[in-house]
Parts: structure tokens; C-alpha cells; sequence
């Protein structure tokens, strides 16, 4: 037993040794030789970095935010990419920087915002409609990413062939890219749907509206109704809308989210709906409506038939 420990660690020891110097298909290369291009080590080449900023803090305004996070949505959705089913990567640092900065954004715009609306109206107003401004409620940054979405659509839209047999080989892989780059984005600015969908949904601004269902419910509601009646037939009518686009009550509980999210897509852009929900609504609009639109054929004109010159003759 002792000998033949002894015997293998040689054997072993040798036989991997051989393998590495001859370049053996069996050794595994670990590590990569120098020179290897980043290429070969990332499928989408090394992350972004982080951009260098100085002293100049990111969440001070609107600019400042945009031309600090654009760079990172331009690499996430428009960079070109082998592999169309996952986005780019961005530097750790910088995605963490993003979220900071956004997160300091919102923060500071609603507190320096408080006070200019108590300036302008009295204390109780103020408090009843704390809304006031697209500072506080964040809505200038959405309207700017709804804006960066349409024109990356509009984009694929206006690089699309003109050849019905080549379109589709042109679209899908078009919108596997753009998909992937908008999940990417609304995993990166998931605050912006904390901080500012969630309670624009919660004041009745989402992609389905109690003025939509209201005068449906108000047919059915009866004087003896309590508030929590009414509140459950305003809930059957959202279901309601929710099973035209597939949903039903015995489906699995992931069911609901995933339809909901096709209605959303499908609302009007002044709907807020979550961040994903709006790249596929922006490229819906932007690309697919167009494409879908019957070009209108213009009737040839009649030509008139000329009149017989013996008849002219005769007539005369």
C-alpha cells in the first residue's frame, strides 16, 4: 500500500506536467495567455467604468444627472452586442454611483421644493396638493428617460428594410436587444418606480384610471352601497380589463404581474407605468405602429377618352 502511494504522485505529478508543456487539449486554461484581447475574456468586452466627475456632484439638477447616467443607458441599449438576449455590463462603482445619484436627486429636489411651494400658496394647500411641480414628484426625469426610449426606437424604426421578407430578420433580433436593454435599465433605476411610479399609480395616474371604469361601476352601484361595495365592484371591473389580455382568476399568482405589464405597454403615454412597461410602450408607438400603418394607394385618374374628330366635323 505504501509503495503504490508513492508511485502515483510522481506518475501524476509528470503526466500534468507534460500536458501543460505540450499544450495538451487536457490541461484547462484557467488563465489566459497575455495578449488575449478583453474580447475573448467578456462576451461584451470589459464593463463601462465609471466616469471620472471631479468635484462636480451628479444629483445637483436635471442636467447634471442626465450627463452623468447617459453614458450607461447608451452602453446598456444602444451599444452593439453579439449575444442580443443580455445587456452590457457597467462598472460596480458606477452603478452604484447611479443609484447614489439618483437617489440624492430625488431626496434633494423634494426637500428644496417643499418650501417654494409654501411660498406660493397658503400652508394648507401646500399640504393637500404636495404634488405641485415636477421637482417633488420626479416627473422631469421620467418624461426624459420616456424621451431617450422614443428615440432609440425611433431609430430601429428608421433602419428598418423596405423588403417584407427581410424585416423580420431585421425586427427581432432589433427588439431582443432593445428588450434586453431596457430590463437592464429598470433593474439600474428600480428608485425611479419606488420613488415615483408607485405613488403616481396611488394617485390614480396608472395605466388604468377610476374615470376609465367609473361609468361601467356606476351602472351597477345602488343607493345602499357601502364605500367597500363600491371598492370591490371598482376591483371586479379592473379584472375585467385585466382578462382581455389573457388573465384568469385560477392562474398561478406570477400570472397577474406578467398580464398587468402587457396592459401597461399597451396604455397611452400619458399612463406612468413602470420603467420597462414604458420602453416596450415607447417602442410599440415609435416602431411597430408605424410599420403596421396600410400605406394609402392613390387611384389612378381617369383619362378621358378624346372626343372623334369626324364627329366634331359632322357636328358642325
Amino acid at each position: 500500500m505504501t509503495k503504490s502511494k508513492k508511485s502515483k504522485k510522481p506518475a501524476d505529478t509528470s503526466n500534468a506536467t507534460q500536458n501543460v508543456q505540450a499544450g495538451s487539449s487536457n490541461a484547462t486554461p484557467d488563465i489566459p495567455e497575455v495578449g488575449t484581447s478583453a474580447s475573448a475574456i467578456h462576451p461584451f468586452g470589459p464593463p463601462l467604468p465609471n466616469p471620472a466627475t471631479g468635484s462636480a456632484n451628479p444629483s445637483a439638477s436635471l442636467t447634471a444627472l442626465w450627463n452623468y447616467i447617459c453614458p450607461a443607458l447608451d452602453h446598456i441599449v444602444r451599444s452593439p452586442a453579439n449575444n442580443t438576449a443580455k445587456a452590457p455590463p457597467i462598472d460596480v462603482a458606477y452603478h452604484m454611483g447611479i443609484h447614489t445619484a439618483v437617489y440624492n436627486y430625488f431626496t434633494s429636489q423634494s426637500e428644496s421644493a417643499v418650501p417654494g411651494a409654501v411660498r406660493e400658496m397658503s400652508f394648507g394647500a401646500a399640504l393637500s396638493r404636495p404634488d405641485k411641480g415636477k421637482a417633488v414628484s420626479g416627473t422631469d426625469l421620467y418624461e426624459k428617460l420616456d424621451g431617450y426610449y422614443a428615440d432609440t426606437a425611433r431609430e430601429v424604426f428608421l433602419g428598418a428594410p423596405h423588403d417584407d421578407a427581410s424585416l423580420v430578420f431585421y425586427l427581432v433580433p432589433c427588439f431582443q436587444r432593445y428588450s434586453s436593454g431596457v430590463q437592464s435599465v429598470n433593474r439600474l433605476l428600480n428608485y425611479v418606480n419606488r420613488h415615483y411610479v408607485k405613488r403616481a399609480v396611488d394617485e390614480d395616474r396608472g395605466w388604468l384610471r377610476l374615470a376609465d371604469v367609473f361609468d361601467a361601476v356606476a351602472k351597477i352601484i345602488q343607493e345602499d352601497d357601502t364605500r367597500e361595495k363600491i371598492q370591490q365592484k371598482l376591483r371586479e371591473r379592473r379584472v375585467e380589463e385585466l382578462k382581455k389580455w389573457g388573465y384568469r382568476e385560477d392562474g398561478p399568482p406570477e400570472l397577474l404581474a406578467y398580464i398587468e405589464a402587457f396592459a401597461e405597454a399597451a396604455s397611452p403615454p400619458d399612463r406612468i407605468v413602470p420603467l420597462t412597461a414604458m420602453g416596450y410602450r415607447r417602442f410599440r408607438i415609435e416602431c411597430l405602429d408605424p410599420l403596421l400603418v396600410v400605406p394609402k394607394i392613390k387611384k389612378p385618374k381617369k383619362k378621358k377618352i378624346p372626343f372623334p374628330e369626324r364627329w366634331r366635323t359632322a357636328d358642325a
